[in-house]
């Protein structure tokens, strides 16, 4: 239904002369275009949902205080009404008379219509009872007490049509959203996220029942300069305050959610990860036990054990899958991730310093065999130095204890030893292949 319009101005003037007979029918015309106007918005009012909505509603606040002024309006709306009705009807009764009214017709009808200093009788509270006010003042006051009424009957329905069913929507994304949350593990007492749930909850429920019993108090007006009725917007602050964090809580509990779903493999991986880690340190201390057996006079890092805290940890964070506490469960895997990674690398490193010292043997072995494929190659191999030196640089290196820094010095002389015996004689022709 469209909001009933203002009332149209009123035709009639105090102290004005004797009307004719023209000009009577003119103001007669006037005025009862006027009392059409005046009835149709007060019919339209009287109809209007937000009228209906606040005469059942159970108020509070200042909509039951301005509805209560706005009721003693209306009453007196009709009041006025009712003269306004009086006079056009006494009006026309006397210009009914004669088709050519006499000049006594003409006289009483200009005092009726409002332009003698004949009163209309009214009781509207504003004056006193049976205060007599003229036909123009009349019109003013129908016209802001309309104006009055209809603002509070238009703010009042803007805010129910507006606030109400955007609450019960929030209310029931929000219970669709603490149903997954607690799916999760998501829960008051548990989770701030739960906390948060139930906080959210019970200000909906709070905000439902203040904008259902007082409206007005949710209204925004856009100030005394506006004319339009209503003028003016619902005050949906705490609202999308509260749609807001919802918001921030889905984004929460999704979260939660992935972690759930990829829960085993990131467990799996974990474990797998660890695994390898124990393995390389038990393949590091194994070697360690082989270094300190094959070499002598070098220094063997100790090896660490696997770390308790990470298997503690990862039985942990079983549990907390096994009780489908995800919001737990998430920053732990986080964490857990990260340092079961470092310590694989961890693992590594104490596989790679533990294991140095066979390296280095393997090189000088690698070192001494090359060299005497080269001498062989040169036919130099059956030289008595050579023979000498070889034999001796094998037997350190493939003794144990071996002693690497003797062992590298006997593989150093046979490789100099050999580069003497493979440069040409003057006069031989041969060289380096």
């Amino acid at each position: 239904m469209g909001v009933p319009g203002p009332f149209p101005g009123s035709a009639g003037r105090p102290d004005a002369p004797v009307l004719d007979r023209e000009e009577a029918d003119r103001a007669l015309a006037r005025l009862g275009a006027e009392y059409e106007a005046i009835e149709t918005s007060l019919s339209a009012l009287q109809d209007h949902a937000g009228r209906r909505l606040l005469e059942g509603a159970d108020l509070s606040g200042v909509t039951k205080e301005r509805w209560a002024q706005t009721e003693r309006s209306l009453a007196v709306l009709w009041s006025l009404f009712d003269a306004y009705t009086e006079v056009l009807s006494t009006a026309r009764e006397v210009r009914a008379r004669r088709r050519w009214p006499s000049a006594a017709d003409l006289a009483e009808l200009s005092e009726v219509l409002g332009r003698g200093a004949a009163p209309v009788a009214v009781g509207d509270g504003a004056g006193g009872a049976g205060a007599r006010i003229g036909l123009a003042e009349l019109v003013d006051r129908l016209t802001g007490l309309y104006a009055r009424s209809l603002d509070v009957i238009v703010a009042a329905d803007a805010v129910w049509s507006a606030l109400p069913a955007r609450i019960d929507l929030l209310a029931e994304e929000l219970r669709r959203t603490r149903s997954l949350a607690h799916s999760v593990g998501v829960r008051p007492g548990e989770h701030p996220a739960g906390d948060d749930l139930e906080r959210i909850t019970q200000e909906l429920a709070r905000l439902r029942s203040q904008v259902i019993a007082d409206p007005l108090a949710f209204w925004v007006s856009s100030g005394a300069g506006s004319a339009a009725p209503g003028g003016g917007r619902p005050d949906t602050v705490r609202y999308d305050r509260a749609a807001r964090a919802l918001e921030d809580i889905r984004r929460e509990v999704a979260a939660v959610l992935d972690v759930r779903q990829d829960a085993e493999r990131r467990l799996m991986l974990l474990r797998d990860v660890l695994s390898r880690a124990d393995r390389t340190l038990t393949e590091a201390r194994e070697a360690r036990g082989e270094v300190l057996a094959k070499i002598a006079a070098s220094e063997v890092p100790a090896v660490s054990g696997p770390s308790t805290v990470l298997h503690e940890q990862l039985a942990a964070a079983a549990e907390y899958r096994r009780r489908s506490q995800w919001h737990r469960l998430s920053p732990l895997l986080d964490s857990l991730e990260e340092r079961a990674e470092e310590e694989l690398q961890r693992a590594r490193a104490s596989l790679t310093a533990v294991t140095a010292p066979l390296a280095v043997r393997a090189e000088l072995r690698g070192r001494l065999d090359a060299y005497r494929a080269r001498v062989v190659r040169h036919g130099v191999a059956a030289d008595p130095l050579l023979v000498e030196r070889y034999d001796l640089a094998r037997r350190m290196l493939w003794s144990a204890p071996c002693d690497l820094r003797a062992a590298e010095q006997a593989v150093w002389r046979y490789q100099e030893a050999a580069a003497e015996a493979m440069v040409p004689q003057a006069g031989d022709g041969r060289g380096e292949p």
